[in-house]
């Protein structure tokens, strides 16, 4: 056969059967992605800075961009929020694959708030003591260089700084606001591996104690990794059980509502080992990154050893997107599997609450005691998640949303107060703190009894409103271990307090640093919302409520 008449054969084949009509056009909202789209945008933008701009002129370029780029962000999700996406307008964009409804421009809202006042922290460069006429910020001269060798001398002889850290700071952003938006697994999983690695890198940059800091970023990373792995086995045996990725197709096989069965999967589809084993994995990976006992281990030692302000931005925003992606989940595609994952949540919220309150005690390290204390605070919501009621989502929002304010106020004291070495973040130089700088210790004793759950601030209001929904779901045990988890947990708060103010300080103690108005902007922020969303939470827990329901 001639090359002719095979070319003819192919054609006529081709014409045939048609196949480029039969691929459907994909139907992209960019208007309702917008604000994800303006993350990624400026973070390519912010590696290019690193490629063509002056490294002179990188970290203010970066810091403009990052800055902007958040607050455009921010402007898109109210936008999108006032013009009833959050509520009427709900539905599922970008062929299925992100869900944009009040829960989802919520929790976005929560993160570039969380990210812009965690970029502050990231900017600080007034807290070290200049380095041969240069300022510097928390961050290694030279990520590549071994710690302590020439090359890192050199670095820090010539000025250099890891701007880096602006564009990897959006990327994580990025993937956190598609997290808890996500409705099919394999977005869910993209997410979670865009924010996961740029934090992964970030933990490693500490200029201050750099071993440590690297040694927190290999665990966090090989973790992390196991956890990830398991999240991607469990989307592999739900894919197996229901024939597909989509949320809503999942759940209407669970509840078996579904009409149009694929024959090849009739036989997978009735088998609920593939269904709960599955199910179990992909929650285990969520409760891994919102740091639930037992898949706590990693949390303390990272947040010790991250550079300060990765930790704050890292333990507000990642607790606020996993906690979003786990209630999608639990409420959207397993909610007629409650029978079965309520009593294995119960257990988990339990030891996670008294795992987290009765370990604090123990510390001596300030960031490691606010570790624990975050372990403890997962336990809290993890209550509201268990009241699966409206009322239970919008008050795990309110609470998510009080969280990351305090929780990036109590890290950026933290990067005040120092001594020689740096930080000084063992308990004991804290001793008389209230005596010598007055101010910063009241600022860090507000955030402490609003950790406690004292009235008249936030963490009063979260509090009350996730207990309150989970006794009115049924869990009123729950609310009593609660109840008892917050008494043990207010006993290390305060204790810090006494230290603070009713200790002599030491001659050697360290000394409080002035910061730049970056680093006072956080700080101010973090203490109005914690005494505005305690004192008046209304409007707020209406909007939460607002918020509160997910698209189908």
């Amino acid at each position: 056969m001639s090359a002719t008449a095979v070319h003819s054969l192919w054609t006529t084949a081709a014409t045939a059967a048609d196949p480029i009509s039969k691929i459907p056009t994909p139907k992209i909202e960019y208007g309702q992605l917008s604000p994800t789209l303006i993350i990624l945008g400026a973070a390519l933008i912010g590696v290019l800075v690193e490629a063509f701009v002056p490294r002179k002129s990188r970290y203010f370029t970066q810091v403009f961009v990052s800055a902007v780029a958040l607050c455009a962000a921010f402007a898109a999700v109210l936008a999108l929020a006032a013009d009833g996406y959050g509520t009427t307008k709900a539905h599922i964009a970008a062929m299925g694959a992100i869900a944009v409804d009040g829960p989802s421009l919520f929790l976005q809202g929560v993160i570039l708030l969380s990210g812009l006042v965690g970029l502050f922290t990231f900017a600080e460069r007034r807290l070290d003591p200049e380095a041969h006429g240069n300022r510097v910020d928390s961050f290694a001269a030279q990520g590549a260089s071994v710690p302590g060798s020439d090359s890192e001398k050199a670095a820090v002889k010539a000025g250099f700084t890891t701007t880096e850290v602006f564009p990897l700071l959006l990327f994580a952003v990025a993937g956190m606001l598609v997290f808890p938006s996500a409705n099919d697994l394999l977005t869910l999983f993209v997410a979670l591996e865009v924010f996961s690695l740029p934090l992964y890198l970030l933990c490693a940059l500490a200029r201050r104690k750099r071993l440590l800091s690297q040694e927190a970023a290999v665990k966090y990373f090989l973790l992390g990794a196991f956890a990830s792995a398991f999240t991607l086995f469990g989307i592999a045996l739900l894919y197996g059980y229901a024939g597909s990725m989509s949320y809503s197709t999942i759940a209407q096989v669970v509840d078996g509502s579904i009409t149009n069965i694929n024959p090849a999967l009739a036989d997978t589809m009735g088998n609920d080992a593939l269904l709960l084993i599955g199910g179990a994995m992909i929650v285990m990976g969520l409760l891994f990154k919102v740091g639930a006992v037992p898949f706590h281990m990693w949390t303390p030692d990272v947040y010790q050893g991250a550079p300060t302000p990765v930790t704050g931005f890292m333990a507000a925003a990642t607790k606020v997107a996993a906690f979003g992606a786990l209630l999608r989940l639990l409420y959207v595609v397993l909610p007629g599997l409650r029978w079965d994952w309520r009593p294995v949540m119960w257990g988990v919220a339990i030891i996670t609450m008294l795992g987290g309150a009765i370990v604090a005690i123990t510390q001596t390290d300030i960031k490691r005691l606010l570790a624990y204390s975050s372990i403890a605070h997962a336990g809290f919501i993890l209550a509201g998640v268990i009241a699966t009621t409206r009322d239970g989502v919008s008050s795990v929002l309110f609470y998510l949303g009080a969280y990351s304010f305090v929780t990036i106020g109590a890290f950026a004291v933290v990067t005040l107060v120092r001594d020689a070495g740096g930080e000084a973040t063992h308990l004991s130089k804290w001793a008389g703190l209230g005596r010598r700088s007055p101010l910063v210790a009241a600022v860090f004793a507000v955030f402490l009894l609003s950790f406690a759950g004292i009235p008249l601030t936030a963490g009063f209001a979260g509090k009350f409103a996730v207990f309150k929904a989970a006794a009115a779901g049924g869990a009123a045990p729950l609310v009593v271990v609660g109840v008892l988890s917050s008494a043990i947990a207010a006993f290390f708060y305060i204790r810090v307090i006494v230290l603070m103010f009713f200790s002599e300080p030491r001659p050697d103690g360290p000394t409080v640093a002035v910061p730049s108005p970056l680093t006072m902007a956080t700080i101010g922020v973090a203490v109005a919302a914690t005494l505005v969303l305690g004192v008046a939470p209304q409007y707020f827990l209406d909007l939460a409520n607002q918020a509160g329901v997910f698209v189908r």
